[in-house]
């Protein structure tokens, strides 16, 4: 089979841009004939992070969420490297390859270096093979293999930068083990004896070996792989480029002056030019240099000089719940909503059946991830509300993990308060559901007098009494360390957001991690998305986005920015992103007051929709889940690989496969029932976008649902 040719690739370009439409039947046969690689038998790769088994950040989601559809596509043949880490024996299960095979002599090889090398499968959809490397146990060799790296390719690492020292030690075991097994793949052949246990080494062609290596903290691994000329194509992706992160924290106008930064000054004022070193090297290197969507390829063709051969955009495992995740929403919210009686106790002047609520959430860059915007946007979205005389309320969690001791006293004692009393109510109610039923069984209608007694009225005239405070509810759940210098308390005194019983947008700033054992919000982090009806994350550097991305995968809206992988990654491929549920926020064109200003009337106007219009645009958001499933992003990375294999074997000729037209690259059309708004203050029309009669189906299931 002929691989794609670049004709047919316009081709199939144009149709995506045009949303698919055909003009004749010869078109859409074209269409439906088109062709990508697919990842050859007789191949192996390795798939090598810091973050295998080993949550740290991001990447670890990629990492798990792509793994079921690499084992679906490799089988045996894909593996996965990273270090050896204590949480290993919580998510990987250790196995004993056969003898026979590449993977055992391989490991074999390093465990008579020294080295403690184990293998297993990792406890996750796929269950794909990791092998992991205790770095403790290769240390003495550290200063030998510096000299090395610093002999090939004169990058010298600072003693004193252990994290770096970690990587280096990391990075050439497993460039080791990569090159040991694509040796002992050479010195054996293919195995000749077939059995269970070599069943996947027997192919008839020669074999090949991709190295795909994730980030800067893996990339000594390809670093090596080249210097030692192994024969191995690699492939490097950043998911963000360290100098490009830093330059972001630093309150710098980034985007604006990106092409004018002298790279080596900024990277060395900022004590990390041999950690940038590391980085530009790898992608250079590399025979196919990836990123997760078109504005790291920009930043990192300024900052690291080489633009991304192929843009690899992240996934989710998508299990579409259909119309049950409505349910789901309406669970959880009761959920959210036991706990805002808890922390507002005293103050609950507000109509829960008429609350929102609003969440940004994510690694702790104030700045970066929006978080400045956001907070002067809800003062302004306070403003609003009062100013009109809304009788809706905003409550709005912010989840930044950031260092504290303990939950405060209040929030523990508010919880307390209302479990007392929900205590209180449940047993009062036994007492009185006895004595009507006594009275009905004797004929006698229930009169409210007989059936609370002067003990159950002084019980809850008590716990009406403990509920009461004078002071406002606290902004946060936790005794926060340097309160006086956090970022978040910060700007929300500064911007009048504490709570007042006058504030129609109240705020709770959660600085941990969310998780069912918590005390106060019994929630996982997935449950909590599923009962809040907005997310928002108006970043500034993001180069991926999976908050947004996990909300539409449950449902829920978002806004996001135009600086953010996903953003750019949505309004590519989506005809009118807003009329689905995803508002993006124009950051990159505009000044920061316009953001501001826009950012509190995309909020303002979701506020005043309506709950049957919420209940809709749920729906049409979870549609656009299938566009985030790995089973049709995957075949980007297959591509990355592909390439690097061709650009060291030129001979060689991957296999094709016609793509169905529910697996190619789709541009959703806009609505039927909704049009485009025509300027920048234009939310109010997507209100009207959705027509409540055109989807009036769809609200039908929905009719228990509440505010």
């Amino acid at each position: 089979m002929e691989p794609p040719s670049a004709e047919s690739s316009d081709y199939v370009k144009t149709q995506v841009n045009s949303g698919y439409k055909m003009e004749s039947g010869e078109d859409l046969v074209k269409f439906k004939e088109h062709k990508t690689f697919t990842f050859p038998e007789n191949a192996w790769c390795f798939e090598a992070s810091w973050e295998v088994a080993n949550k740290q950040g991001g990447i670890y989601t990629v990492l798990r969420s792509k793994a079921m559809a690499s084992t679906q596509e490799m089988g045996s043949r894909y593996i996965m490297l990273g270090p050896l880490k204590p949480s290993h024996t919580h998510e990987v299960e250790e196995f004993e390859p056969s003898e026979c095979s590449p993977l055992y002599r391989a490991r074999q090889t390093l465990r008579d270096r020294g080295n403690k090398v184990i293998i297993g499968t990792w406890l996750v959809e796929g269950n794909p093979i990791v092998v992991l490397f205790d770095i403790g146990s290769a240390s003495h060799n550290m200063n030998s293999w510096k000299q090395e790296l610093y002999e090939n390719t004169h990058i010298g690492v600072p003693h004193t930068d252990i994290e770096c020292n970690d990587t280096i030690i990391l990075g050439f075991m497993m460039a080791q083990f990569i090159a040991d097994f694509r040796y002992q793949l050479s010195k054996d052949g293919i195995c000749q004896e077939r059995g269970d246990c070599c069943e996947n080494n027997i192919t008839n062609s020669a074999p090949l070996v991709v190295a795909h290596i994730h980030e800067w903290m893996a990339g000594v691994t390809l670093i090596m792989l080249r210097m030692w000329k192994c024969d191995v194509a690699t492939v490097f992706t950043t998911h963000a480029t360290m100098l490009g992160r830093h330059l972001c924290a630093g309150a710098l106008d980034f985007y604006n002056y990106l092409p004018s930064f002298n790279v080596d000054v900024e990277a060395g004022k900022r004590k990390i030019y041999h950690r940038y070193c590391l980085e530009r090297a790898s992608a250079n290197l590399a025979h196919v240099f990836t990123t997760v969507s078109e504005i790291t390829a920009e930043e990192a063709d300024y900052l690291i000089q080489r633009r991304a051969d192929i843009i690899t955009p992240n996934g989710l495992n998508v299990k579409r719940m259909y119309h049950e995740f409505q349910n789901l929403h309406q669970e959880y919210k009761q959920k959210i909503q036991k706990f805002v009686n808890g922390h507002f106790y005293g103050h609950i002047d507000f109509n829960l059946d008429k609350t929102l609520f609003f969440f940004i959430a994510g690694r702790y860059e104030f700045g970066n991830k929006g978080g400045d915007i956001f907070i002067e946007a809800l003062a302004r979205l306070n403003h609003y509300l009062k100013a009109c005389g809304s009788d809706v309320t905003v409550i709005t969690f912010i989840i930044f993990p950031a260092k504290n001791t303990s939950f405060n006293v209040e929030s523990l004692k508010g919880h307390a308060i209302t479990k007392s009393l929900q205590e209180t109510i449940a047993e009062i109610q036994e007492k009185v559901g006895a004595k009507m039923y006594n009275k009905c069984s004797r004929g006698e209608v229930p009169q409210g007098d007989s059936l609370l007694d002067s003990d159950d009225t002084v019980k809850l005239k008590r716990c009406i009494l403990a509920s009461q405070r004078c002071s406002w509810p606290p902004i946060t759940t936790h005794n926060v360390c340097n309160a006086d210098k956090d970022p978040v308390i910060n700007a929300l005194n500064r911007c009048s957001l504490l709570n007042s019983p006058d504030d129609r947008v109240k705020v709770v700033f959660h600085p941990d991690f969310l998780n069912s054992d918590n005390p106060l919000i019994s929630l996982s982090y997935e449950e909590f998305i599923r009962g809040c009806h907005l997310g928002v994350f108006p970043s500034y550097y993001e180069p991926w986005g999976y908050t947004p991305a996990e909300c539409t995968m449950m449902g829920i809206p978002s806004i996001t920015s135009n600086l953010s992988g996903f953003g750019c990654f949505m309004q590519e491929h989506v005809s009118d992103p807003q009329s689905y549920g995803i508002y993006i926020l124009d950051r990159k064109f505009i000044s920061v007051e316009e953001s501001v200003r826009n950012l509190a009337q995309m909020m303002f106007d979701f506020s005043q929709l309506s709950r049957k219009q919420r209940i809709l645009q749920r729906n049409r958001t979870e549609r656009l889940s299938d566009l985030l499933d790995w089973r049709k992003l995957h075949k980007y990375y297959t591509q990355g690989r592909v390439k690097a294999l061709r650009v060291v074997n030129p001979d060689f000729e991957p296999p094709c496969k016609t793509e169905s037209v529910g697996s190619t690259p789709y541009r959703f059309p806009r609505p039927a029932s909704s049009y485009a708004p025509s300027s920048v203050g234009k939310v109010a029309a997507t209100i009207e976008s959705i027509d409540l009669n055109a989807e009036e189906s769809d609200y039908e299931d929905e009719q228990s649902e509440s505010y």
